[in-house]
């Protein structure tokens, strides 16, 4: 006598086009909302230009132990800065929504879970990287020279990790009571992360063991290959590695922030 296992039933029809619609719906909703807080916008930009203008000028005649000019290699790390710093805390406005129960009120319409996370997520990427468009090109006014492949490049790495992270950060939020809990777990995580990426000045100038234990934080791979692609260099080794990392963590990230978010809207 066999027994026949029995096949997962295939998703309705029109799922998956429920759930575009969906995202669609709640990202023009959060869209809106950014663009109605020009002092979120203005601040929101004004920092990591502020950051490129003022700091990039001390490297400009400093060697760096790597080819190509300063800006070269600063310029990537502050995209990648600014996907970690931005995309780590945008879950702040996750948490207040939360608190102030305006996640309460869109989980009992019929919208899907996934599309509250999916939809503020790619917010944040269309945020980050018009931010990151601006950075390149307050970079190229510098001195930066980057070919137009390379910058786009670039940039889609700065919106793949962004969009890690941000889905990260917002199933984190819903599982934090307070904002200053909330932004003690981000700058604990964040900060490290940063100065060991090695995004204002490459790992090659640490001694040794500083060196060794960067290698375990994945933003260093993806800060390389964005250095790379903006020198035009599209296949070596150090791109394929860093394209590779920061899709495996890109998948991790939005595999666990699906299942925090799913986990505390039940």
């Amino acid at each position: 006598m066999t027994t026949s296992i029995p096949t997962p039933a295939p998703p309705a029809p029109g799922t998956h086009r429920r759930l575009y619609a969906d995202t669609g719906i709640v990202f023009g909703r959060c869209l809106r909302a950014t663009l109605r807080s020009k002092t979120n916008l203005l601040f929101g930009m004004l920092q990591p230009l502020l950051f490129l203008a003022l700091f990039g000028p001390l490297l400009t005649r400093l060697d760096l132990g790597v080819s190509g000019s300063s800006w070269q290699t600063l310029v990537p790390g502050v995209l990648v800065q600014l996907a970690l710093l931005g995309g780590s805390f945008v879950g702040l406005g996750m948490l207040v929504d939360r608190n102030l129960g305006v996640t309460d009120r869109m989980r009992v319409t019929p919208v899907s879970p996934a599309a509250l996370l999916l939809g503020r997520t790619l917010r944040d990427v269309v945020q980050l990287t018009a931010q990151a468009v601006l950075l390149v090109l307050l970079g190229l006014a510098l001195g930066l020279r980057a070919s137009p492949a390379g910058v786009l490049a670039g940039l889609v790495f700065v919106a793949v990790l962004s969009c890690a992270l941000s889905a990260l950060s917002h199933g984190l939020a819903m599982h934090v009571r307070t904002p200053p809990e909330f932004a003690a777990v981000a700058n604990t995580a964040v900060m490290p992360l940063m100065l060991l990426a090695g995004l204002l000045l490459p790992m090659n100038l640490a001694p040794g063991w500083l060196d060794g234990v960067s290698r375990a934080v994945p933003f260093r791979y993806t800060v390389d290959a964005v250095r790379e692609v903006f020198r035009g260099h599209f296949t070596t080794g150090t791109v394929v590695a860093g394209a590779v990392v920061t899709l495996a963590f890109a998948a991790v990230c939005l595999l666990a922030a699906t299942r925090l978010f799913t986990r505390a809207t039940r």
